[in-house]
């Protein structure tokens, strides 16, 4: 057996390359290897001679095995090093640069304004942007004569010869959410609806497609008060000021009484400074929801009222980030979205400070 430990150590540590010492791994310790077949043998030893030979040829076999694997592995990390030789790669150069994609101002605004109201205990509704006759104008008491009903104002889709239903439309609002979340949840009810709406209008200020919040609450005891003290937290918490609002009579149909919102703001070098000097600036149309508006949600108007608001969130984008066309919202100019954009970890929060 020394004789065994000496061929097979030998010949082990001389083996260059894999192949070589799997063919003495077979020759030593395989099926039929010398090591193998002298432990065969053993069955024809005396118990005596097993008690003598057993421990040796097992030690011997755990010897070569060991010799082996620690070959095996120094075959290994040789040809790791000499490979790595021909393949390197210097780690210490920089990385390279990567475009990062910016927050559309749309999509930042549209979280601020649902951060603020959140925190002002209002949730958020979201519904369908085409929209059926009923819910964009016959549940918000819009006449069938009124002006916003015609299809200069508004985008209506086709019908089937014959088919004599009223159409669908792109809805012109996001009121219709009102109304389906009063069906859905009844009162009392605190709700924003954030979201696209559409009109047939185009130029500086005015674009096809564009984006409103609308906010509605309703209650047994809600007031216009409430609907004041609302809004001048809501301004003043988005332009990072005091802003003071200006209530002036008006009409909608789904309101009553119903006031065109004014904030408070200086104009300076062409542009607007909001929550300064003595300029007013119309930026809502608000009211009490209407009666039957009320009814049409399945509300009792003699147990419960509440008041109703809209605004666009483009034009609170151009007011408090200086941007004057509102048409470059939607022109995809990656020039545009860099320089009015938001990294990622540059977004105005309400945790964080709204101002930028």
């Amino acid at each position: 057996m020394d004789d065994l430990r000496d061929k097979y150590i030998a010949l082990i540590a001389e083996a260059g390359n894999e192949a070589t010492l799997e063919e003495l791994r077979v020759q030593a310790v395989g099926k039929k290897g010398e090591i193998s077949l002298k432990m065969r043998e053993l069955g024809k030893m005396t118990p005596e001679e097993r008690q003598v030979m057993g421990p040796k040829l097992n030690t011997l076999k755990d010897e070569i095995n060991s010799a082996l694997a620690m070959k095996k592995e120094a075959l290994a990390d040789a040809a790791l090093d000499e490979r790595l030789k021909g393949e390197w790669l210097d780690v210490t150069l920089p990385g390279r640069a990567r475009r990062e994609g910016t927050i559309h101002p749309v999509s930042q605004v549209m979280e601020e304004v649902t951060a603020i109201f959140a925190d002002l205990g209002f949730s958020v509704a979201e519904g369908p942007q085409i929209e059926t006759d009923w819910y964009n104008f016959d549940a918000l008491n819009i006449p069938g004569h009124h002006p916003a009903r015609a299809e200069m104002d508004t985008f209506y889709t086709h019908r089937a010869e014959g088919d004599n239903r009223p159409p669908h439309v792109l809805r012109t609002h996001t009121s219709p959410v009102q109304i389906r979340s009063m069906e859905k949840h009844g009162a009392p009810i605190r709700i924003i609806c954030p979201g696209r709406v559409y009109r047939a209008d185009y130029d500086q200020t005015h674009t096809p497609m564009f984006h409103q919040v609308e906010g509605l609450a309703i209650g047994k005891d809600i007031s216009m008060a409430n609907l004041k003290w609302v809004l001048e937290e809501f301004f003043s918490a988005f332009f990072g000021t005091h802003v003071d609002t200006r209530f002036r009579a008006s009409h909608f149909p789904f309101t009553e009484p119903s006031a065109e919102v004014d904030i408070q703001c200086e104009w300076v070098d062409g542009q607007v400074k909001v929550g300064e000097g003595n300029d007013w600036l119309e930026v809502l149309g608000s009211g009490m929801v209407h009666p039957k508006v009320l009814e049409a949600g399945g509300i009792d108007p003699n147990e419960y009222q509440g008041f109703a608001f809209g605004i666009g969130i483009d034009r609170l984008a151009m007011l408090k980030y200086g941007i004057p066309d509102l048409r470059a919202f939607f022109d995809s100019d990656l020039r545009w979205l860099r320089h009015y954009g938001f990294a990622s970890l540059d977004q105005p929060t309400l945790h964080g400070g709204l101002s930028r």
